[in-house]
């Protein structure tokens, strides 16, 4: 599903916090360019202004560096919906609560600076597999896992019909994002949609995922 960008550099952190933020990300931008086998770790010195021994000092080969990297951008993964998942389960309008949620998702979820990094991790995942698996577990299936709680909720109170709720938190998930993102992963980022055509998906998929799911 989707990653957190990276935060920047601050003022308070200590010159080597700021010397490795500078350099992670410098290389993301090389490998998201050029994909792991044809980044040069002297183009992501040049990049981040800083000697490929900086590079090797804090973070070893260029693999390290680009496990590194990719996890960092997972940090707090789960944070992004948590607000809107909080509001799903203690909702009394389940379709105006479930309408916010799938707003939200989709246009988090068709960021370009997301859909970067997951078409990087898709492509390198024969390579790293447990970098993609660890993209996987602290991306889609968190985020699935805390919406089927939500609606494990919403089936106790008796506003959805649930048997299965981690398929049906996948069903609603791939309801609100998949025409976009599927286009935007095939056929790179200068597609862009407009807010009347990321709102049209997002209702769509509401009112499919609620004429399975909602109670007769």
């Amino acid at each position: 599903m989707t990653q957190v960008e990276a935060p920047h550099a601050t003022a308070k952190e200590r010159p080597g916090a700021q010397v490795r933020r500078r350099i992670m990300d410098a290389a993301m931008e090389v490998f998201l360019r050029d994909g792991y086998v044809g980044a040069k770790t002297d183009e992501i010195a040049a990049a981040a202004g800083a000697s490929k021994q900086t590079i090797y000092k804090h973070f070893g080969r260029k693999e390290q560096l680009f496990e590194e990297i990719v996890l960092d951008r997972l940090v707090g993964i789960d944070q992004i919906f948590k607000a809107a998942m909080t509001e799903l389960a203690t909702a009394d309008d389940v379709e105006t609560t479930l309408r916010a949620v799938a707003h939200k998702f989709v246009r988090a979820l068709t960021q370009p600076s997301q859909l970067r990094v997951r078409r990087l991790v898709i492509a390198e995942a024969g390579r790293f597999p447990k970098l993609g698996r660890a993209y996987f577990e602290a991306g889609p299936e968190r985020v699935h896992a805390s919406l089927a709680s939500c609606f494990e909720e919403l089936a106790r109170r008796g506003l959805l019909r649930i048997d299965d709720s981690l398929i049906a938190a996948n069903h609603f998930t791939w309801l609100t994002t998949s025409i976009p993102v599927n286009k935007v992963m095939f056929c790179g980022d200068d597609v862009a949609f407009t807010e009347a055509e990321l709102d049209h998906y997002a209702d769509s998929a509401v009112r499919v995922f609620l004429a399975a799911y909602r109670p007769d």
